[in-house]
Parts: C-alpha cells; structure tokens; sequence
C-alpha cells in the first residue's frame, strides 16, 4: 500500500478523533441522542464538533484527488509528497480549531487545500 493510500486512511479516521474530544468527559451525555446532546455544547466541545465536519468535507475532496492520481497513473512520489502535506496541515488544524485559534486554523486549512488541488493538478502537469 503506498503513502497516499494510507494517508486516505489517517484522513478517514480524524473526524472520529475530532469527535472523541466533543463527546468525552461531557456532562450528561446522552449515548442515545449524541446530536441533540452536540448541538448544545458550547466552547471547545462546539469547536471540536465543527472540526470533525469539516474532516468529513476535507476528506471526500482529498480522497478523490488521491483516486484519480491513482486512475490515471499520476507521479507517485510526488502524490505521497501531498498527501504527507495534507494529513500535516489536517493534524495541525484539529487542535486549532479546537483551541479556537482562527486565524491559524484557517491558515492550516488552506496548506491542506491547496496541497489536495495540488494532487489533482499533478495529473494534468504530468
């Protein structure tokens, strides 16, 4: 399995984190209705909320990219190259963004977008 594909992996899994740190140690937290118990967090638990949907969004995007490098036969090392970027960029962003530090968090964001478009691009560069 190469770099990029495991870094598929790692980006799949960092939503669950960003949502273990909502959820965890929250006062009474209803294992029932998780989302209604979600919605009325506020500070941190909030932040790590929004956190792990913007995962979510960020990984359909860089998954792709990483597929279709795979389809057509893109230039592996440097698609590993990006997808090392991505995860970085993604696991400096989580605390970030949990740490209500925005101006770094979207500074963050971008490095891991533009690393995603970058894999698409490598393609058409090739």
């Amino acid at each position: 399995m190469t770099i990029a594909l495991w870094c598929v992996l790692i980006a799949g899994l960092l939503p669950y984190l960003a949502a273990g740190v909502a959820k965890i140690g929250g006062r009474d937290y209803d294992n029932n209705d998780p989302r209604a118990w979600i919605a009325k967090q506020t500070g941190f638990r909030a932040r790590a909320q929004a956190a792990q949907q913007n995962s979510w969004e960020a990984f359909a995007v860089f998954t792709a990219a990483v597929l279709v490098s795979f389809a057509v036969r893109g230039p592996l090392p440097r698609v590993n190259e990006l997808a090392m970027v991505f995860i970085g960029a993604r696991l400096v962003y989580l605390p970030l963004y949990m740490l209500g530090k925005g101006t770094l968090r979207s500074l963050a964001w971008t490095v891991g977008m533009v690393a995603t478009v970058s894999i698409f691009l490598t393609v058409i560069w090739r």
